[in-house]
């Protein structure tokens, strides 16, 4: 590598770098160049534990030197005065003034700190929220030091012995070779205990592996008594102390390295640190041990249920997936079970009953992502008078909400698992760590006895009085107590039967099969019409998309993601009365269509469809539908009386369509263009509409599939984008939202930060859309790429709400230009969205 200044890119920054040669560790000739080139490679499993922590460094600009003649080094803290202005950075306040620490959220960061000698970076044992206000500790870290006569052996044996005490406190444990002489252990923690707290912790379990093990262990700092002996130190839980970082560089004669790693390689009698080049070997082969205590990917941010840490890092360390029937998701909710519960208009809650050891029942609600849950040994109290021990456990994935199963007895929880009672929860109160009010509301044949019922869960006590040992004091932390509160919500009367099958949610729904996934379009435009006498052209209806079954006696909506919309929509019920006796007598009937609400000039309205969607409580839907009326569009055949149609060229389905189907008053057959592709575009323009639809006429019906066979054209620029947090807003939206913040994920299906909407929003939107982001909070954003400017006083939410905007283009950057807010698409998930281009 040539001496002198060059420039080089990483991650799209633009870095200069100079004298690359330069040998940093003489011991071993490794250069300047060859520690960049680490920091680069490392950054993907490194930033994770670093990203929105402090970074202190330890920098030695001459490097480390040799035994005889030591390398100067030192600590430092603020920000350098020529950083580029990309570099992540935030305050904080010390007693003699305010600093600036830059912030390792990307790998261009890394390599612009060791393009200044910054071998060593060092973090605190917390990290900054999304106001860039410091947050509780998210991990507590015990600094194994052997004295003088002990060694690295020594050091993995007592950290056998703190992992034991970890995982009697229900904590999982990641073990560091420190790259110096010792051992790191960390413990992940839920961020809501002061550093004091943890420190505390921390001293309690150094003095009780001091008083089990005296001739081997030491908590006391002094240097005079750690002869042959193992220090357990504590301290570096105190708020304003660091570790070095994992996978940071170590200043010693050789580049070692403070390198995660597994228990089998911690009980190894063969144990040794690792340097620079076995650490990048392990970590191109996958391996990174302490990936469950880091922050998801690249440290952008992305997993949109993991926040400020990954809430379900002990449940997966507890957990094998090879071994248990139970849902193990690798990273965020995982599966279609969890996609619905993250989005269902109210959290659920679970109740299982759960024959282990001893029988108990798992009690889980629905908070921040994961199922918050106790153990409680008697069951739910069914009677005010009664309180019952609930033991706070791990919280579980969302997808356990739906399991039952038989665990292997030699496993973690081993035994039988049963649904007790499961439904939606309203959430009244949540003072994390101290008290929380919900009303759950189970099944009509649940344990809850069909009614709703609200119960307190009461924290006991904190971390046990001054004398209590500690395990008494781990106990107390995970005690609460579940309490039937007297004031009980009214249940709501049953309903009676009905010759409404929308209302009585499909009395047949039980005859009926699996929903047809909607066939989808392509994106296009009148260029894509080549020879057009072979296509149809349909008006693009600006609504939801519906698949009816109809049976002879009931009615099944759903939309395109598979979710039930009979009862947001009673009045479609009459599809039964639309479709012809002998078709219904010879079986079930499914229909394609969209769901659209008119203006006063009978122009679909999709924000005036906003005010029906997500209702499904009988009296909420009478309410809104006296003021908005809904119609659906049919416009394709996919079985008929029991016969499927699905292989059946477009243009009969059609036909049959027009055979089977009378219009009536909710239920509209529109017409289609043949043959003019020239006049159906200047129809809907004349009419206002979003566009038209183009069915090539020879097409089969291919269910969930995108098929050019289907082409949309639209008039307007429309986007589909995934809400990701709000500003707050000024003047007359003072107190309330005043923007949302955008995201669209990439063509590898990475979101990434699209802009901001302000306009397009009426009173009622923006009240509806403070309720609904209410309960959907998060510390951090979910994508890494939103300016500065539009973070100054944002809120994040988690980045699973998909919305519509209309807006005039798509910047160079992939910002929308003046977007237009339309409303929600609740009738699209997240994951599917992307460009409209």
């Amino acid at each position: 590598m040539a001496t002198g200044e060059q420039k080089v890119e990483v991650d799209g920054r633009t870095l200069r770098v100079s004298h690359l040669e330069k040998v940093y560790y003489p011991s071993t000739g490794t250069t300047k160049g060859e520690v960049l080139d680490y920091y680069r490679r490392v950054a993907g499993v490194m930033i994770p534990q670093a990203a929105r922590r402090p970074a202190t460094r330890k920098r030695w600009v001459d490097g480390v030197g040799t035994a005889e003649h030591p390398g100067k080094a030192f600590f430092r803290k603020d920000l350098e005065d020529h950083a580029p202005d990309w570099v992540p950075r935030a305050d904080i306040e010390h007693r003699d003034g305010t600093s600036t620490y830059p912030l390792v959220d990307e790998p261009a960061v890394l390599v612009w700190l060791a393009q200044l000698a910054s071998l060593e970076i060092h973090t605190p044992q917390w990290r900054f929220d999304a106001d860039l206000a410091p947050s509780g500790p998210d991990r507590l870290v015990l600094d194994l030091d052997p004295g003088e006569g002990a060694g690295l052996a020594d050091c993995a044996r007592v950290a056998g012995w703190c992992r034991e005490i970890l995982d009697g406190m229900g904590m999982a444990s990641f073990p560091v070779t420190s790259g110096s002489k010792g051992i790191h252990l960390y413990a992940p923690l839920d961020g809501t205990a002061a550093a004091q707290e943890i420190a505390q912790v921390a001293h309690e379990l150094a003095r009780s592996l001091e008083e089990d093990h005296p001739d081997e262990v030491i908590s006391d700092m002094k240097r005079s008594r750690r002869a042959g002996k193992v220090l357990v130190d504590w301290s570096q839980n105190n708020g304003h102390k660091t570790t070095v970082c994992p996978y940071s560089l170590r200043g010693r004669l050789r580049p070692t390295v403070a390198a995660p790693r597994s228990w089998e390689e911690i009980e190894d009698p063969e144990l040794e640190q690792l340097e620079l080049e076995e650490v990048l070997r392990r970590v191109e082969d996958g391996v990174d041990p302490i990936s469950g205590l880091g922050l998801a990917g690249d440290g952008s941010h992305a997993d949109e249920d993991r926040g400020t840490r990954d809430r379900l890092e002990v449940y997966r360390s507890k957990r094998d997936a090879a071994r248990t029937p139970e849902p193990v998701p690798e990273h965020g909710p995982g599966t279609e079970a969890a996609q619905h519960a993250l989005d269902a208009e109210e959290p659920m809650f679970v109740i299982q009953e759960h024959h282990a050891s001893s029988l108990h029942w798992d009690v889980r609600l629905e908070h921040d992502g994961v199922l918050v849950s106790w153990a409680v040994p008697k069951g739910p109290p069914l009677d005010v008078d009664v309180n019952r021990l609930a033991v706070r456990t791990e919280d579980h994935p969302l997808e356990y909400g739906t399991f039952e199963g038989s665990i292997p007895k030699d496993e973690y929880g081993g035994g039988d698992v049963t649904i007790w009672d499961t439904g939606s929860v309203e959430i009244e109160k949540w003072r994390e760590g101290k008290e929380i009010i919900a009303v759950c509301h189970g099944r009509e044949d649940g344990g809850l006895g069909g009614v709703p019922r609200r119960y307190a869960f009461v924290h006991t006590g904190g971390m046990g009085g001054k004398r209590a040992s500690r395990a008494a004091k781990e106990k107390a932390r995970a005690h609460w107590l579940m309490h039937l509160m007297k004031d009980q919500p009214e249940a709501e009367p049953a309903r009676a039967k009905s010759a409404d099958p929308a209302s009585d949610e499909g009395a047949d729904a039980e005859t009926m099969g699996e929903p047809i996934s909607p066939m989808l379009a392509t994106l296009g435009s009148r260029e894509d019409i080549r020879d057009q006498d072979d296509w149809a052209f349909e008006m693009k209806w600006d609504g939801v998309r519906v698949i009816a079954t109809v049976t002879a006696g009931a009615v099944r909506l759903t939309s395109r993601t598979g979710r039930d919309l009979t009862a947001t929509f009673p009045e479609l019920a009459e599809l039964e009365d639309a479709i012809d006796p002998q078709v219904l007598t010879a079986g079930e009937t499914v229909l394609d269509g969209e769901i659209v609400a008119l203006d006063d000039r009978d122009r679909p309205s999709f924000p005036r469809l906003q005010r029906r969607l997500g209702l499904s409580r009988p009296r909420d839907v009478e309410r809104a539908r006296q003021d908005v009326e809904v119609h659906v569009m049919l416009f394709d055949l996919l079985v008929r009386g029991g016969d499927s149609l699905l292989r059946t060229p477009y243009r009969e389905r059609r036909d049959a369509l027009f055979d089977v189907v009378a219009p009536s008053g909710h239920v509209q057959l529109p017409h289609a263009d043949h043959g003019d592709v020239d006049h159906a575009i200047a129809l809907s323009k004349e009419l206002q509409l979003e566009g038209v639809m183009a069915k090539r006429e020879t097409s089969v019906y291919r269910p969930g599939k995108r098929s050019r066979t289907w082409i949309k054209i639209k008039n307007a620029r429309h986007q589909e984008v995934v809400v990701i947090g709000w500003r707050h807003g000024k003047g007359g939206r003072a107190g309330g939202i005043g923007s949302l913040l955008l995201a669209v994920p990439d063509s590898d299906g990475e979101l990434r930060y699209a802009g901001r909407v302000g306009t397009g929003f009426s009173d009622r939107d923006l009240e509806q859309i403070a309720a609904t982001l209410s309960s959907r909070t998060r510390k951090t954003p979910p994508v890494d790429d939103v300016p500065s400017a539009d973070r100054r006083d944002a809120e994040w939410v988690r980045a699973d709400l998909v919305a519509e905007v209309q807006h005039t283009e798509r910047t160079a950057d992939g910002r929308l230009r003046h977007p237009v807010w339309r409303g929600w698409r609740q009738d699209k998930a997240a994951n599917e969205v992307r460009w409209e281009e």
